[in-house]
């Protein structure tokens, strides 16, 4: 499947397209998004649409995490191990800095996943995390399918009317490239 018979596939099944980034956007997935904004530029989804599923995906799924990490947070730290010394890690860093976190946790892939449930185990109110995960999540989805959407702009412009198996080539080129950014910003941020 090239990326035109791809993006055809979208426009037929748009909302099979759209829950599908919402159950990604909600477990935080940065990569569906990313291509959610490029097929939102090529007019195989609606771009404002994007955005609000992204946003309110984002927002539910912290929030959702949120309360897990409040409810259960240390009995499911003990009972799996692996994901102790990352909870620890992103918990000291929400009791530190927890605004810094609420605006950047969404970016890198592993602070992604536990920075929810951290933020359950803190000691940070639901009246602070709410508002704050809002706000977070509303400039998450607009960077995240901004640059989606820029992407196809710029690919646009650069191919024209290019093979898609070559633009299909050049969008796994940026999603890997987002994601090795990611990965080394997630270590920087560890080790603070």
């Amino acid at each position: 499947m090239d990326l035109t018979q791809l993006l055809e596939a979208i426009r037929e099944h748009g909302d099979i397209a759209y829950g599908f980034v919402f159950a990604r956007a909600a477990w935080s997935d940065l990569l569906l998004p990313l291509f959610a904004g490029y097929a939102a530029h090529l007019k195989a989804l609606e771009w404002t649409t994007v955005i609000a599923v992204c946003w309110s995906a984002s927002f539910l799924g912290d929030t959702v995490r949120f309360w897990i990490g409040r409810r259960w947070g240390t009995p499911l730290v003990r009972r799996f191990p692996k994901f102790e010394r990352g909870s620890t890690v992103v918990l000291r860093l929400v009791d530190r800095h927890h605004l810094w976190m609420l605006l950047v946790h969404r970016y890198p892939p592993g602070i992604r996943a536990l920075a929810g449930f951290a933020y359950g185990m803190s000691s940070l109110s639901w009246l602070r995390f709410l508002p704050l995960n809002f706000l977070s999540a509303g400039l998450w989805a607009a960077i995240v399918v901004g640059v989606g959407y820029s992407f196809g702009h710029l690919s646009e412009q650069v191919l024209g009317q290019a093979a898609s198996r070559f633009a299909l080539g050049l969008l796994l080129a940026f999603l890997a490239a987002a994601w090795l950014l990611s990965k080394k910003l997630e270590r920087v941020i560890e080790r603070s």
